[in-house]
């Protein structure tokens, strides 16, 4: 037998009903298996108790993880597979966690790592947020639950979601169907996410009430936005002179968003994307706060974190042989 090193030590979580603790340890320990892999230390499960072994800190993680699983699961009743990943990534007290839960009427909404929380304390303190990083990171999704829930308390009167429809170009006059059913398909990922918080007739009915609106960007020019939260996604498209024109539409009692992600532009080559500048313009003013997600933030399928991460060495690999700075 191999001597066990002094940096390892081992601490016993116990859990006191038995049904939780099956949801907790999962089908077959899959939960526990999966926590050993994400936060290398080694679990072993008996009856209600779990002992925990490994370095002091990563045992300590553990256990924090544990206890934190298994008071979700006493709350919903079920662990998904993404509720162990998002908690290994949550560095911070759960108490603060818990101050950030969007409430909406189908669910309710906790960050997923110390990412998303700065984001959605963000979103509660600014009047305007920028939100970048790659796909899968939650930047609209958060957004538009944080609007949902704004205005079920009252908050904020409308909800209005837009997107520039720049691959439809000069095209979109010679899509079929009428306008809405022309520029639909470029905001079907803002209806995807009003769907997932709100039941459908009332998506619908707020929709025909004109209390939310989704549009494309070029519908923004001219208004002034006041007692709204607003967002933009895909800021990326945009240009510098529609960035201007969108964020000075911000109006009294406002919250505005801006999201995307600037490895995915599909602007004409040579044009400067309307985030990057005004990223670079908008830096140090009051009232403006940047978030910025990483590879790290990505909660989807864990083969989307590994396609992020590919294509970024890759692009990082081009730049360096252009000796470009990134």
């Amino acid at each position: 037998m191999s001597e066990v090193s002094p940096r390892q030590t081992t601490l016993v979580r116990e859990f006191h009903n038995n049904a939780l603790s099956q949801v907790l340890f999962g089908p077959h320990n899959v939960n526990l298996d999966r926590l050993e892999h994400l936060l290398g230390v080694a679990l072993n499960a008996r009856g209600n108790s779990v002992s925990i072994s490994g370095t002091p800190e990563s045992a300590a993680e553990a256990a924090r993880v544990l206890d934190d699983l298994y008071a979700l699961a006493s709350k919903q009743g079920h662990l998904e597979s993404a509720d162990v990943d998002a908690a290994t990534r949550m560095t911070e007290p759960k108490a603060s966690a818990d101050d950030l839960v969007l409430r909406t009427r189908k669910r309710h909404i906790a960050p997923r790592t110390p990412t998303q929380a700065d984001y959605l304390m963000a979103l509660e303190q600014c009047p305007l947020v920028f939100g970048c990083g790659p796909a899968g990171t939650g930047k609209t999704y958060l957004a538009v639950a944080k609007a949902v829930s704004m205005m079920l308390r009252g908050e904020v009167d409308r909800i209005i979601l837009s997107r520039p429809a720049v691959e439809a170009g000069e095209r979109l006059g010679f899509l079929p169907g009428d306008l809405k059913e022309k520029v639909d398909p470029y905001l079907r990922p803002l209806y995807d996410a009003l769907h997932d918080m709100l039941p459908g007739d009332q998506v619908m009915k707020k929709l025909a009430a004109g209390e939310i609106e989704v549009a494309p960007l070029a519908f923004m020019r001219g208004r002034t936005l006041a007692n709204s939260f607003i967002i933009l996604d895909e800021a990326q498209n945009t240009s510098a002179m529609q960035m201007k024109m969108f964020l000075t539409r911000l109006g009294e009692n406002s919250r505005m968003v801006i999201t995307g992600d600037l490895s995915q532009t599909d602007l004409p080559p040579g044009t400067k994307s309307g985030l990057r500048d005004a990223l670079e313009t908008l830096e140090g003013i009051p009232g403006v706060s940047f978030v910025t997600f990483t590879d790290r933030d990505v909660v989807r399928h864990d083969l989307v974190t590994r396609i992020v991460r590919a294509y970024d060495r890759v692009e990082r690999e081009r730049k360096a042989a252009k000796g470009e700075n990134f």
